[in-house]
């Protein structure tokens, strides 16, 4: 049987962070992925935002995890030159009732930390965004865009320069508790052959199948696997020119499952809408083909609120995420869950729940976190 130090499981933006931040003290770190190549489901499928922090609620993981990745983000991608833009982000309040909305957000704001926020009026909002209608807004100089392909390339090559690896299509199947570590059992899903190893340290970052890997690692107290929900959300491109130089987020809606139909950028000034909060069932990443016109519509709407001269002959279907929520559509927030020994029962594993947005720009502080779990 071969043996490592540490296993991932899991090759997305946080699992990447985590085995990263593992290399640097220990001598092997395997990272395993059912998928051929790392990053191919929800890292690879989001809005690519460096978050501010600001909406969370105090003291929360997203809050803290938040706020702490950004800086070591930005820092890390100065560093290994990934490509990024401090753009800046205008959160608005499109009519005067939502005023008091923005208010509970920038108190929201202070409280996590997030120090840089600027109050905007409607003429200094149309003199920043001219093409943008809004009663007042608040503006965040410090919320960026990251290119998130070269983000986990960065990751993966620091691993793997301090004797880590990644190896696709392996699929976790199974772990044993031993007297010391764990002996897991792997799938290749290229050849359907079954392998053995072990490792001292399990890390289970599976992304939307952590639960069920959860499952099937022995000694797992059941009860501390919380339940998971689907949640899709849609993205929508527009041709042309972007009416818009900052991101633009609405004031965010009254249910908390997301923020809102908003505008964002890439790194190439192509503009993008969403994404919307749709509960499913099951991973399905294609886009409603009997109900596309309607989901139009209703981006339609939404966007228009803001930016009344859109063309929805302009707007067209661009791809979907699918976020793994710890809350139902009736549920209010929920925070990340990263549960070591203390919750789950099993020394040497870390199970991690939930990690939605801000996973991303959170990976960093994610991967610390895990660490002190394991190595306090």
């Amino acid at each position: 049987m071969d043996k490592v130090d540490v296993v991932v499981i899991g090759a997305g933006v946080v699992g990447l962070a985590i085995a990263q931040k593992f290399s640097l003290h220990h001598k092997q770190v395997l990272i395993i992925d059912k998928n051929e190549q790392v990053g191919q489901e929800t890292s690879s499928r989001n809005s690519e935002v460096i978050h501010g922090g600001i909406y969370y609620p105090q003291d929360s993981l997203k809050a803290q995890l938040c706020v702490r990745g950004k800086s070591l983000l930005y820092e890390h991608c100065q560093q290994y030159n990934v490509p990024f833009k401090k753009v800046g982000k205008c959160i608005v309040a499109i009519t005067q009732q939502e005023q008091s909305q923005l208010n509970d957000i920038l108190i929201k704001a202070k409280n996590n930390g997030v120090l840089d926020l600027e109050t905007l009026s409607g003429g200094q909002l149309k003199t920043l965004e001219p093409n943008l209608h809004a009663h007042s807004g608040l503006l965040s100089p410090s919320t960026g865009i990251i290119n998130s392909h070269e983000y986990m390339q960065s990751l993966l090559w620091q691993a793997e320069e301090n004797d880590g690896f990644f190896v696709g299509n392996s699929e976790f199947i199974h772990a044993e508790k031993k007297q010391s570590g764990f002996s897991l059992t792997i799938k290749n899903n290229q050849d359907n052959t079954h392998s053995q190893i072990h490792c001292d340290i399990l890390i289970n970052a599976a992304g939307l199948n952590a639960q069920q890997c959860a499952q099937n690692i022995e000694g797992v107290h059941l009860e501390s696997i919380p339940t998971l929900y689907y949640c899709r959300g849609h993205y929508f491109t527009y041709q042309g020119r972007s009416p818009f130089q900052h991101l633009i987020y609405p004031v965010p809606e009254k249910n908390t499952t997301g923020l809102g139909i908003h505008s964002t950028l890439d790194l190439a000034g192509q503009i993008k809408f969403g994404p919307d909060v749709q509960y499913i069932n099951e991973v399905d990443y294609q886009f409603p083909a009997n109900d596309h016109g309607k989901l139009k519509a209703q981006f339609v709407q939404a966007i228009r609120r803001y930016w009344p001269q859109i063309n929805p002959e302009k707007l067209q279907a661009g791809y979907t995420g699918i976020r793994p929520k710890l809350q139902s559509s009736q549920q209010a927030f929920k925070d990340f869950a990263i549960y070591d020994e203390s919750q789950h029962g099993v020394a040497g594993l870390v199970n991690l729940f939930g990690i939605e947005s801000p996973g991303l720009t959170s990976s960093l502080a994610i991967a610390e976190r895990v660490y002190l779990n394991v190595c306090h």
